[in-house]
């Protein structure tokens, strides 16, 4: 199941993918702006099949890109989501959880919004979210899930960007376990290169 998800995700960022440099990478047609509901749907499923022992009981992730595979692995683990606000809508009042990050894409910094009431003390949070690059979203996330009294039992992401090193800082600081489906080594306007890769022969 999760080699077939994973290979499916690296075959369409291959082929879909475009490098935008610094290292941004644009995959709105599969899961930015345009989704696919099987693949997404296979994605979640390969996330709480990693954390089922975990036993999460709650899954936070922030909008928007964060909520479809978010969806998909709260529904196959039958638990909760809760996903952080950026702007506070009129719904919104009463105690709040509040933490900013800076978003590479926007540019600036963003808040992140959770009702207090959607996030109580003592549960276990598994953490979603489309990329890990820095982590300073997760890391937000992670904060709120301290403030909250909660425990955080793991974060997963769709695609990882290893050359930003935010895996090595999230594992320090909070020593859960770090999951990506796919784990992108290298990027530039030609190639796209995951850490499974096999080695590129060069001819002498």
């Amino acid at each position: 199941m999760g080699t077939s998800v994973t290979e499916e995700l690296k075959a369409r960022i291959r082929a879909e993918g475009q490098y935008l440099g610094d290292g941004i990478l644009k995959i709105d047609g599969i899961l930015n702006h345009q989704m696919d509901p099987k693949l997404i749907q296979a994605m979640g499923q390969e996330i709480a099949r990693r954390f089922q022992e975990a036993r999460p009981t709650r899954i936070l992730t922030a909008e928007v890109s964060g909520i479809a595979p978010a969806l998909m692995a709260a529904l196959a683990l039958d638990v909760p989501i809760v996903y952080a606000r950026k702007h506070k809508p009129l719904t919104m009042y009463g105690p709040i959880f509040l933490e900013t990050a800076p978003s590479p894409t926007k540019g600036g910094e963003v808040n992140l919004m959770v009702a207090a009431e959607y996030l109580p003390a003592g549960e276990r949070i598994l953490i979603v979210d489309d990329f890990l690059a820095s982590g300073r979203t997760l890391f937000a996330l992670a904060r709120m899930a301290q403030e909250a009294r909660c425990t955080l039992v793991g974060i997963a992401v769709i695609v990882e960007k290893a050359f930003e090193s935010g895996r090595q800082k999230l594992m320090e600081k909070y020593g859960v376990p770090v999951e990506s489906l796919v784990v992108i080594t290298n990027m530039d306007e030609q190639r796209i290169e995951f850490a499974d890769d096999p080695p590129r022969t060069v001819e002498v």
